[in-house]
């Protein structure tokens, strides 16, 4: 499908299950996935820019889908500095939202981001650079449960962890996700599976085993004295839809 748009030349949102890919002309200019931090987070987290530089582009050119140049002409960003933050971002944010999925696609004709087009990428190099991206995770550690499920650390013991890993392994609590831990730390997603399948081929990181289902609650009438008139006909009333 990604394909024939491009043939197309065609113009719109393509929105799959785990994240949305928006063409101009047949190109990718922004992609965008939950599994992702945005490229909001990408430049205030790392430093680049203040979050209040952010907003106020947001505010002022947001509805123009214009955020991206607004950046650079208010001075508070370059044009490198914004062109390769949102191409990171972009390829980071395509490769959660090309995966294989059984969902149906939808396009939407038409749509556009609010950030505005930086740099439109040919659909052919985003295909590359994800199966790129897919067989470097393949080849570290080919299990990829720790992708998306809570992580909890694994039973191995490795002193030489570089600083990198050592961020990631410091977040890893048993509840938070791969996504939870690279929005803490401000990092492209795929950077942080990198550091984790690393780690689980090492044995310090791990799938959290699911947690049990909380017993059901019991009513607060099921333990009351019988001789309650009502409880006892709540009681009846309970015997009988039993069985039925």
């Amino acid at each position: 499908m990604l394909r024939r748009l491009a043939e197309e030349r065609a113009t719109g949102a393509l929105l799959r299950d785990r994240g949305t890919l928006y063409l101009a002309d047949g190109q990718v200019v922004h992609a965008e996935s939950p599994a992702t931090p945005g490229i909001d987070v990408l430049l205030t987290t790392g430093g680049a820019l203040h979050p209040d530089g952010w907003w106020e582009a947001v505010d002022a050119a947001g509805t123009r889908q214009r955020v991206g140049r607004y950046l650079v002409e208010s001075g508070r960003l370059t044009d490198g500095a914004l062109e390769l933050c949102h191409l990171g971002a972009l390829y980071d944010a395509a490769f959660f939202a090309l995966a294989p999925s059984g969902a149906p696609a939808r396009f939407r004709y038409g749509a556009a981001h609010w950030f505005g087009t930086v740099h439109p990428v040919s659909v052919a190099s985003v295909e590359a650079e994800t199966l790129r991206r897919r067989e470097l995770l393949h080849g570290i550690w080919p299990d990829a449960a720790a992708d998306t499920a809570p992580l909890e650390r694994g039973g191995g013991h490795s002193p030489a962890v570089p600083p990198r890993q050592r961020a990631v392994l410091a977040l890893v609590d048993g509840a938070r996700t791969a996504a939870d831990i690279s929005h803490v730390l401000g990092r492209p997603a795929f950077h942080t599976l990198v550091d984790l399948r690393r780690l689980a081929a090492a044995g310090l990181v791990r799938a959290a085993a699911p947690r049990p289902l909380p017993p059901p609650a019991t009513p607060a009438w099921a333990g009351a004295a019988s001789t309650d008139p009502d409880v006892a006909l709540l009681r009846r009333l309970r015997d009988a839809l039993e069985a039925l």
